[in-house]
C-alpha cells in the first residue's frame, strides 16, 4: 500500500526539516547524555532519571521517524500563485452568511495545520468544502450545529 502523500508549503518544508535537524543533531545528544549520568548513579531497576530519559529518548527516536516519513512523501505546493479557485495554499476570506461575520484561512495539508494561526487542513470541513470554488461563490458547510454558508469574498 503506497504511503499518504503529505502536502506542505515551501514554509511548511522549511519547519520540519528544522525540527529533524534540531532532533538529529541536539535533542539526541542531550538524551544520551542524560541517560549516560543516570546510569552512572547505579542501579537503574529503581532509577527514575533513567527512565525519564529513556520514555525521552524513544519518543524523540519515533518523531524523526515520523518526520522522515513525512519528507520523503512530501509534495510541495507554490503559495504564492495568483489564483482564481481555492487550491492548496489559497488564503481565502470567507463571510458567514447567518452571522455577517468575516473568517481568514490558508488551505494547507494536515501536517501544517494549526487552527490557532487560521492554517486548516483540506481535509477539514471547511477546507474540503472551499477547494475548487471561486470569489463570490457560496458554499455550505456541515457542522455538529448544523449547516454554515459561507460566502468566499477573496482569494489569495
Amino acid at each position: 500500500m503506497p504511503e499518504k502523500e503529505v502536502i506542505l508549503t515551501l514554509a511548511g518544508l522549511k519547519k520540519l526539516e528544522e525540527e529533524l535537524e534540531i532532533l538529529k543533531t541536539q535533542r539526541r545528544k542531550q538524551v544520551a547524555e542524560r541517560i549516560k549520568q543516570a546510569i552512572e548513579f547505579g542501579d537503574i531497576s529503581e532509577n527514575s532519571e533513567y527512565e525519564d530519559a529513556k520514555t525521552e529518548q524513544a519518543f524523540i527516536e519515533g518523531r524523526i521517524m515520523t518526520l522522515e516519513k513525512m519528507l520523503r512523501n512530501a509534495k510541495i505546493i507554490d503559495d504564492n500563485e495568483q489564483r482564481d479557485q481555492v487550491v492548496l495554499g489559497s488564503t481565502v476570506m470567507l463571510k458567514d452568511i447567518e452571522m455577517g461575520e468575516n473568517e481568514e484561512y490558508t488551505i494547507v495539508g494536515s501536517a501544517e495545520a494549526d487552527p490557532a494561526v487560521n492554517k486548516i487542513s483540506n481535509e477539514s470541513p471547511v477546507g474540503k468544502a472551499v477547494l475548487g470554488h471561486s470569489k463570490g461563490n457560496t458554499i455550505e458547510v456541515s457542522v455538529p450545529a448544523g449547516i454554515i454558508r459561507y460566502e468566499i469574498i477573496d482569494i489569495r
